[in-house]
């Protein structure tokens, strides 16, 4: 793995870091921390836009819709956005620019596109952000590590005007099957597969005493649940004398809601949790970064991502349908990892890091 300066980069990393979601929070910190550790100058591109930020800060605020949000949740909410906004400014960031407007922007050697549903064309603020699919970022190359198309299908096929704009990358990876089907159709070859920055570089967080929550206790990420998830965990929790404990989110069928949690906290809450119980892409990669028993309920905007990662990690046994018998519930919350999903872990973090030495080697013509 390059660990020297002796090529150094200036590299941007473009992608969806003002999000007011833990996951998106860590994968964006993870990923240019990773590409400083290698000696490159790397930070996040700071593009802005009101029409984003006021789409993502109402959402933040009315997070688990349509289920009713309580008028005294409202103030909680904003407490955890404002946490939020604090973290955002002391990371890595370039100068500020428009996001529809890149020649604002600085000159980079490199820019990186990624990871996240960068490409998600359903996406509900991003989508048709012609940004995010190169179009004016000054920079001399350009590639992608861990992008995402989300929940756009690879059924549905991709513009072939949009389709071009990627050609225009000098490496492609993905993170999940259903983007690299969608690359294969519509470019021709199989871009490589690599991890979520989360799991294939350390989550560097700040260590806290969680004094409010004492071990043991079951972490529960996510909202709007099935009835019969619900159920089922529930029922279990009770057997195991277990309390059920929210975190960045309400559930009413929870024992203890901690709504204003900031990312650091999270870390450290599952960090501390018994079990992991989810909905959300990160709640699997966390309770995989910290070798916790979980079972993750497949959502429909989240289920190709969830579903793809645990089809690549050999961990489809996590995932919970209405069908899933109660003796899986406790299999999956009450056993250790099968410790072959952390060797299959470190085989693609291998493969992952073997992309970014070619992605971001120096072409001839550069040193000559």
């Amino acid at each position: 793995m390059e660990n020297t300066k002796s090529h150094s980069l200036k590299i941007g990393v473009l992608t969806f870091h003002r999000c007011i979601n833990y996951g998106s929070y860590w994968q964006a910190k993870g990923l240019v921390e990773g590409l400083q550790a290698r000696g490159h100058d790397a930070v996040i591109l700071d593009h802005q836009s009101s029409r984003v930020n006021f789409s993502e800060w109402k959402c933040a605020l009315q997070p688990v819709l349509p289920t009713h949000v309580p008028a005294a949740d409202h103030a909680l909410y904003r407490e955890k956005v404002e946490k939020f906004f604090k973290l955002f400014e002391g990371l890595p960031l370039s100068a500020p620019f428009d996001l529809n407007n890149p020649a604002e922007m600085d000159h980079y050697d490199l820019v990186v596109v990624g990871s996240d549903e960068v490409w998600n064309l359903s996406h509900p603020w991003y989508s048709y952000c012609p940004l995010f699919y190169g179009d004016g970022l000054r920079t001399k190359r350009l590639i992608s590590y861990a992008a995402s198309f989300g929940n756009y299908q690879a059924s549905w096929g991709l513009d072939k005007d949009w389709a071009n704009k990627l050609f225009h990358f000098d490496h492609i990876s993905v993170r999940d099957d259903n983007s690299s089907a969608i690359i294969e159709a519509s470019l021709g070859f199989k871009p490589d597969m690599v991890l979520d920055p989360c799991l294939q570089f350390p989550i560097n967080y700040e260590r806290r005493e969680l004094s409010q929550f004492k071990a043991p206790y079951v972490a529960v990420y996510g909202h709007n649940f099935s009835d019969f998830f619900i159920r089922e965990v529930r029922t279990w929790a009770d057997a195991a004398g277990l309390p059920l404990v929210s975190i960045g989110y309400r559930n009413d069928w929870a024992d203890e809601n901690w709504l204003t949690a900031d990312p650091h906290d999270f870390a450290n809450f599952i960090a501390g949790a018994n079990a992991v119980v989810t909905n959300f892409f990160h709640g699997c990669v966390f309770s995989l970064i910290n070798s916790k028993p979980f079972v993750c309920e497949t959502s429909a905007y989240r289920s190709i991502k969830v579903q793809g990662l645990m089809n690549k990690l050999g961990a489809e046994k996590h995932l919970i349908m209405e069908n899933t018998p109660s003796e899986i519930y406790e299999a999956r919350l009450s056993e250790p990892l099968n410790p072959q999903i952390h060797e299959i872990i470190k085989r693609l973090q291998a493969d992952s890091n073997a992309y970014l030495d070619q992605a971001l080697a120096p072409k001839l013509l550069e040193l000559s």
